[in-house]
């Protein structure tokens, strides 16, 4: 895993301006603590920063290949986890290999297959790569956008790379938020193609751009498509264990020490066994970490969604796989630590956040970067199996909104009402996300004898792999990066994907609990204690000091008269969060929300002093 950046520029000579290409690639250096380069020539530059996995002592990028009309040359991020296959095929066409990487892999497979490469890959990537012999560029994301990657046109070209600070590093990209990005910021969903920072594009999930001197066009190369399943349960159970066991096979492929992250929940314990069993075979025991808050269990109250903490699951499926288990226990202090807010805001490059439970998950993240390199994780399964409460809600299902928002808030209609009034009537917060909702269901994949119950299961699907999974993911990305711990997500393995969008809902809920189906693939790697458990979301400490931190830290805020926060938060909502002693009523999880989003926006406007166009 790797942090990458580049520059072309057709007007120039790029050769003389490597300053600017160390300064964007220095941005990218914990996402790739442990080496870095730089490569140009007249028209385009590429920088590298490495976090090493596989070929630790090959793999150094970018990487180049010489050929007779010019040089072709990549900076490479991710996983391509089918590249022994890969380096199979292309040796018995004749290509000759100097490393063991999986990036001399993609970099042959250009030569010999052109752009048609992105058909074969299976894995998690993002690259750029230029070719000197056409002077042109080629940026490529997986297919569930699990890797990121930005790009910004500028005069005579553009620049690109894993995150946004790259590209604000280029002179000639500037950090201004408008209206529409304020929007996504404030909506909390991932609308694809959307990057916040005005004039900047995220590429989207499965698609790949290339720019020439003619211009800049994009183009999919894969989506979900609508077919029949004429699988009875027990060949759907069966053929989606297959699929599982394939993608853990696939990504325990590593040359440093891996692990798993387990909650104790399903999706992630199923993961835990599959990778135990897997590892067995080689003799090796399986490492596992979990986190918790100081008293949690002890005093956990359940409220209707979340109805039991984690640890003693965790600790049933570690001992059931024989796991050697570390539980990461966390007190509100380290939550609430100013410098760790300030870490997953800049990790994020946004004021996007959850709260504690990125605070948790960085803080967790660093405990295990300190034992492995790379751990693998269950998101996804809910997304694709329908494991969130709202799936099942008939209140929730029928409403014409996000449902993970209506969930949230109670109502398709989507205030901010901690936002400046007069910001609110700007921004049009409900007629937008009403907008982004009809956009999304309307690209739902669906056949043309889908009874109405079965188009609105697909809608659900779909809604939640294109429009929740990928915040899911950014989230996972950038805060393991900021760590330097590369984190693997085998439920997203596109072959799963499409198999369980075409399973009918029955069978997703034919014992009447949510992910039936993936309960009866995963009965043999899972123990039944986890096997009876209802879902339980990611931990959120219910401390009471954590909260009063968050309204001390609100406090100062609102004690410095020129806070640049207020240019976008009420104030008056503002102190009313701050002051009213905070309990379990109600209104506590909007009032925990002001504060985090307070906090969350004044840090990001210190650290990136974006110009606001509002």
């Amino acid at each position: 895993m790797c942090g990458i950046t580049g520059w072309v520029s057709y007007d120039g000579d790029l050769t003389g301006r490597r300053h600017l290409l160390d300064r964007m690639t220095a941005t990218m250096t914990g996402r790739g603590p442990d080496a870095g380069g730089t490569w140009s020539d007249r028209h385009a530059a590429l920088g590298h920063r490495r976090l090493s996995i596989i070929d630790l002592e090959g793999g150094a990028q970018p990487m180049t290949a010489a050929t007779a009309d010019g040089t072709v040359a990549l900076t490479y991020s991710g996983e391509v986890y089918n590249f022994r296959e890969l380096r199979a095929e292309l040796r018995a066409r004749g290509h000759r290999f100097t490393t063991a990487s999986d990036t001399e892999v993609v970099l042959r497979g250009y030569l010999e297959w052109g752009d048609a490469l992105v058909d074969r890959l299976t894995g998690m990537y993002a690259f750029g790569l230029w070719d000197g012999r056409t002077e042109r560029l080629l940026l490529v994301r997986d297919r569930l956008g699990i890797k990121p990657l930005y790009f910004h046109p500028t005069p005579g070209g553009l620049v690109f790379g894993s995150e946004p600070k790259a590209l604000l590093a280029h002179p000639d990209v500037r950090a201004v938020v408008d209206l529409d990005g304020l929007r996504e910021i404030m909506l909390g969903v991932k609308t694809p193609g959307a990057a916040v920072w005005k004039g900047m594009r995220e590429l989207p999930p499965a698609h790949v751009a290339v720019l020439d001197r003619t211009g800049l066009r994009e183009r999919s190369y894969w989506q979900l498509r609508a077919t029949e399943h004429a699988d009875g349960r027990e060949v759907t159970g069966g053929h989606l264990a297959a699929l599982l066991e394939g993608s853990v096979s696939e990504q325990l492929v590593a040359d440093v020490p891996l692990c798993t992250l387990l909650s104790g929940g399903l999706d992630s314990s199923a993961i835990t066994g599959l990778a135990a069993r897997e590892l067995a075979y080689g003799g090796e025991a399986l490492r596992s970490f979990s986190v918790d808050f100081v008293g949690h269990s002890e005093h956990f109250v359940p409220d209707g969604h979340n109805v039991s903490p984690d640890t003693a699951y965790a600790r049933a499926v570690a001992d059931h796989v024989g796991a050697r288990h570390t539980n990461l226990v966390l007190d509100p202090a380290a939550l609430a630590d100013e410098e760790v807010r300030r870490a997953c805001v800049a990790a994020r490059d946004l004021p996007i956040g959850r709260g504690d439970m990125d605070h948790s998950l960085l803080l967790l993240f660093r405990a295990v970067r300190a034992h492995s390199t790379v751990a693998l994780s269950g998101e996804g399964a809910d997304e694709m199996f329908g494991g969130y409460w709202w799936f099942h809600d008939p209140a929730v299902r029928a409403s014409t909104g996000f449902p993970w928002l209506t969930a949230a808030t109670g109502t398709a209609r989507q205030e901010r009402a901690f936002l400046r009034p007069d910001l609110q009537k700007a921004l049009e917060m409900p007629e937008f996300a009403e907008h982004r909702y009809r956009e999304a269901v309307a690209a739902t994949p669906v056949l043309d004898g889908d009874s109405a119950d079965r188009r609105r299961a697909r809608e659900l699907l779909y809604l939640h792999v294109t429009r929740s999974l990928g915040g899911m993911l950014d989230r996972k990305d950038r805060l393991s990066m900021a760590a330097g711990l590369e984190v693997r997500v085998p439920f997203c393995d596109h072959r799963i994907v499409e198999y369980a969008y075409n399973i009918p809902w029955p069978l997703h809920v034919f014992d009447g609990r949510e992910k039936s189906i993936l309960r009866e693939a995963t009965r043999h790697v899972v123990p039944e204690v986890v096997q009876r458990r209802t879902k339980s979301p990611y931990p959120m400490t219910q401390d009471i000091r954590y909260v009063e931190a968050l309204q001390r830290q609100a406090r100062e805020v609102l004690a410095r008269p020129d806070a640049a926060v207020f240019a976008l938060v009420d104030r008056q909502a503002a102190i009313r969060a701050a002051d009213t002693p905070w309990d379990t009523s109600a209104n506590a999880p909007g009032q925990r929300l002001l504060l985090e989003k307070l906090l969350d926006l004044d840090v990001w406007l210190d650290l990136y002093r974006p110009e606001l166009e509002i």
